[in-house]
């Protein structure tokens, strides 16, 4: 290790580390437990078949006036179609508004056995493994009529035995459950517009999405409403709020949370800094990538809930989601207009006001009362002026370079240290009896 004077951006400093910081140590961040399946990447359709949109331009997706008129026929088909939306519709939208929408039969089985059908090789086509060997013999198939367990009854069989059937594509015939079957003009389309389609690289079921996230489906349950951002390449940091029944697709990141303090511990810059610099890009537009951005953040104290918090990004939200309006114009359109040197109407200068008073409002909650929050019109990257010409420079209404890394220090040495919490804490619980410990309540500031 070097003993002599270390010198960082002009200053005497004890530390140089790798990420060339005055703390924080070398390694990358590590994963907290305590942020643990709060983040999730939506679901992978993978197939157009199963969406009702009248922008497609392939003739894949089913007209919307079809989903209306199998409603007005059958009110019950509203239980499997859900509003469908995506990262494009969130950030371009004043009001986040989707235009599609999905069927979906979840994890689901196929449908129940019927006890007089003969077996056809046909039905479990695209599920479960071939009904012919290597050697082109006929071997047996896993739904084959006359297999062990054929014709058994759901009530009479144990729960480890419910969950082998389950994930099979036949069930009992009194299974209690939805099957896709139960909704048999729905399956009509998707057997009509996605079965054989997939691909020969697909793992799913035909009637299923390629990846369902029934984990993303499960967390969401009881909330009317999360947050989610664009996980695509995309220019800017923008959470929103949206409604919890949908499908959310894959270039959506998906949180389970519907507090505003969370909207604003998200948002804030601490949060965006550390994005900018842990997760993925491409060229000069970041992905936010959960277990990357989300899973290692070292939240402050209290973040989904603090009173402080929630003040500050409601205040935020609701000027935001009124100015999108106002103007008609999404997230996209208007963070151009935020980051623009050029740009001082009245309603983005007090959007500028009101994310300091959020970034305020979170720096306070660590404790860090000393870092300012002030921001000026600072190119994203280095450019070539003799080569860059007449194209759009990439400004950003942004902490000075300074004030940044000293954050990204902080929160650096922070998730360290939460993290080597957590290993004690696991060691300890590991070493003592398992004993029922309080909730931490919520901080009443």
């Amino acid at each position: 290790m070097f003993a002599g004077n270390k010198v960082l951006d002009g200053a005497n400093v004890d530390t140089i580390t790798a990420f060339l910081f005055h703390q924080g140590g070398h390694a990358d961040p590590a994963r907290l437990a305590a942020n643990a399946g709060k983040s999730f990447q939506g679901s992978i359709v993978l197939g157009m078949g199963f969406t009702f949109d009248d922008t497609d331009k392939k003739g894949v997706a089913s007209p919307l006036a079809e989903m209306r008129r199998l409603i007005k026929d059958n009110p019950r088909n509203r239980e499997a179609i859900f509003p469908y939306i995506g990262g494009e519709e969130v950030n371009t939208s004043p009001t986040h508004a989707h235009h599609r929408y999905v069927i979906n039969f979840r994890d689901w089985p196929l449908r129940r056995e019927d006890l007089g059908e003969s077996w056809d090789p046909g039905e479990s086509e695209d599920v479960g493994e071939s009904w012919a060997g290597a050697d082109g013999q006929r071997q047996r198939h896993p739904f084959r009529r006359e297999q062990e367990g054929a014709g058994e009854s759901w009530a009479d069989v144990d729960e480890e035995r419910r969950r082998e059937l389950r994930r099979q594509p036949i069930v009992p015939h009194d299974y209690p459950e939805p099957v896709a079957a139960d909704w048999p003009e729905l399956l009509a389309i998707v057997e009509e517009r996605v079965r054989g389609r997939h691909g020969s690289h697909s793992t799913a079921p035909w009637w299923q999405f390629e990846r369902l996230r029934p984990e993303l489906f499960a967390a969401v349950a009881g909330l009317k409403r999360i947050l989610a951002i664009n996980c695509g390449a995309t220019p800017h940091h923008a959470f929103t709020l949206l409604p919890s029944r949908m499908v959310f697709a894959n270039t959506l990141a998906v949180l389970p949370l519907d507090t505003h303090a969370a909207f604003c511990a998200l948002q804030s810059r601490p949060h965006e800094i550390w994005v900018r610099f842990f997760g993925s890009s491409l060229e000069d537009r970041l992905r936010y990538t959960p277990s990357d951005c989300f899973e290692t953040f070292p939240f402050p104290e209290y973040w989904e809930a603090h009173l402080a918090l929630e003040a500050a990004g409601k205040a935020y939200y609701d000027f935001r989601a009124a100015l999108m309006v106002r103007n008609d114009e999404g997230m996209t359109r208007t963070y151009n207009r935020f980051h623009d040197p050029y740009e001082n109407g009245p309603g983005i200068a007090e959007l500028r006001d009101l994310h300091a008073a959020m970034d305020r409002a979170v720096l306070d909650a660590y404790g860090w009362n000393d870092v300012p929050t002030d921001c000026d019109f600072l190119l994203d990257h280095e450019i070539d002026e003799a080569t860059w010409g007449r194209k759009k420079k990439p400004w950003r209404y942004r902490w000075p370079d300074t004030i940044r890394d000293e954050v990204l220090a902080r929160l650096l040495a922070l998730n360290a240290d939460r993290a080597a919490e957590e290993v004690r804490a696991g060691a300890a619980d590991r070493a003592k009896p398992t004993l029922g410990r309080p909730r931490r309540q919520a901080d009443p500031r």
